[in-house]
């Protein structure tokens, strides 16, 4: 490797709920550098789902982050020629980064009049096992469980 691995830079709790996970959704939510929109719009989303559920949002919103992250996914791998799909676990960090990403894709393909409503209602069905982020979810378990045979050529 010619260069150093690039430092991670430290990331500033979100002002409401002060945690570090929501603060990085709400990065990911940003378009065009607009954070207090993202801001407005997840926290929008967390008080339908206040309202909605009756419980508390923030345990809604990791509930449904920890169930939409992936265990294992698969990566190419070219071995002698031919390629296969080899089954590696994911790393924590790239496990929050497909959550958040898978969340708020679906999300934003929903049918709901606003982004907030979109968004509450995938980190619910989320929650509750349900939703896009999950059928996404099992789909790359399902890709690396059917090539669990090629798992020898792991590095």
């Amino acid at each position: 490797m010619r260069k150093r691995k690039a430092e991670k830079r430290k990331q500033i709790p979100d002002p409401r709920y002060n945690d570090l996970y929501v603060s990085r959704f709400i990065n990911n939510l940003m378009r065009d550098g607009k954070k207090s929109t993202a801001r407005k719009i997840l926290y929008g989303a967390m008080d339908i789902i206040r309202e909605k559920t009756g419980q508390d949002e923030l345990e809604v919103f990791r509930k449904a982050m920890a169930n939409a992250a992936p265990a294992v996914e698969v990566r190419s791998r070219r071995v002698g020629g031919a390629t296969y799909q080899v089954p590696v676990d994911v790393a924590e960090g790239r496990r929050t980064a497909l959550s958040i990403r898978w969340v708020q894709n679906f999300a934003r393909s929903r049918r709901e009049p606003t982004m907030a409503e979109r968004l509450a209602a995938e980190l619910m069905a989320a929650a509750n096992g349900e939703g896009g982020a999950i059928k996404r979810r099992d789909e790359v378990h399902r890709m690396a469980d059917a090539n669990r045979a090629f798992a020898h050529f792991k590095w």
